[in-house]
């Protein structure tokens, strides 16, 4: 392994947990979906067989859970760092670079020597929808001796994105968390909630935030999950966060345009969208999840949360990158006020 940059230790307000990756997304006309149950989600993005595609927009950036999520906090205020692996490789040094651009401390990276940086292209249709091609690399690899739980002592939040699966992991995470006094979010990846909710149910009273979206969570509960809204829609949605419920903690559900819905100890209330266009959905999840946490952390106001999540996400999806469109500063009154939020 290898000491990245900016090795100084201080107090974090956040220190987020996860993959780091180096994203080309590629932008063309030519790409076009194609309905068919040969694939997986009823239709695949193809190109013509031997044909050379010429690319309309080429845009490089990085990344990851872990690295969305830091680039938001650091934006809106917090003090942040990272903790992720990537190679001592082109990829990793950019990865380095550009959340010391965004403000983010690089000083528990993990530069594992000889290893390769995950690594993603994605290829974008001009209406947005994409297929991402993917390498996880290091970042697949994750070990307790990559967490310096000490570290722990020196932060009042930790944000833990998916660590491939790895469940140990993410309870020692928890574990050492709530013995340092630190409160944690987890947003999980599909790898660790394919186990069901029997999985995690004992890592859940560690948890202060959990967020997912709505197809994770049926995934977890084998539950159903509508869009949350009135009648069948709102009780389906209560039955999930009944479930999860554990005295305290916040229980975070997004559904894309259909907006989220948050519960906390039998209080529900759902947050609407403003409606606006994207261009690409990548990095939406990170930018809600992180949002919505840095407002709960500011205003201790699940409303306000949900609407500085929602304006974040907003404005990832209006750009190439899951960290161009990151709020630049703390979103003001009149841009919130665009945010319905209803208690259910």
């Amino acid at each position: 392994m290898i000491g990245c940059i900016d090795a100084s230790e201080s107090m974090y307000d956040v220190i987020t947990i996860g993959a780091a990756t180096r994203d080309v997304f590629l932008v063309s006309d030519k790409f076009i979906a194609l309905k068919s149950r040969k694939f997986g989600t009823g239709a695949g993005e193809c190109v013509a067989l031997g044909s050379k595609i010429d690319i309309d927009e080429l845009v490089l950036t990085t990344g990851g859970g872990a690295t969305n999520a830091a680039a938001t906090f650091a934006h809106l205020g917090f003090r942040t760092a990272t903790i992720c692996r990537i190679g001592d490789d082109s990829p990793g040094k950019d990865v380095v670079e550009d959340l010391t651009a965004q403000g983010v401390s690089t000083h528990l990276v993990r530069m594992m020597r000889g290893g390769e940086t995950a690594y993603s292209t994605l290829l974008t249709m001009k209406d947005g929808e994409r297929t991402a091609l993917v390498h996880r690399g290091t970042s697949s690899s994750f070990t307790q001796a990559d967490i310096p739980v000490s570290i722990f002592e020196q932060t009042r939040w930790i944000y833990l994105t998916s660590l491939g699966g790895n469940l140990p992991l993410v309870r020692k995470i928890a574990t050492a968390a709530q013995k340092a006094n630190v409160k944690i979010a987890w947003n999980p990846g599909g790898a660790e909630l394919k186990g069901g909710f029997a999985s995690i149910e004992t890592l859940l009273p560690m948890i202060s935030v959990l967020i997912m979206n709505r197809e994770e969570a049926m995934l977890l509960t084998k539950k159903s999950g509508l869009k949350a809204g009135s009648g069948s829609a709102g009780k389906d949605l209560t039955k999930i966060f009944e479930l999860l419920h554990t005295d305290g903690a916040v229980h975070l559900v997004t559904d894309g345009t259909n907006g989220s819905t948050v519960y906390r100890d039998g209080w529900m209330a759902h947050a609407g969208t403003s409606g606006v266009n994207g261009i690409s959905r990548t990095g939406a999840g990170d930018a809600f999840g992180s949002g919505f946490v840095a407002g709960l952390i500011k205003t201790e106001d699940l409303k306000e949360a949900l609407r500085v999540g929602t304006l974040n996400a907003e404005s990832v999806i209006q750009q190439f990158g899951a960290k161009k469109g990151i709020l630049k500063s703390w979103p003001g009154q009149l841009k919130k006020q665009r945010i319905k939020i209803s208690v259910l």
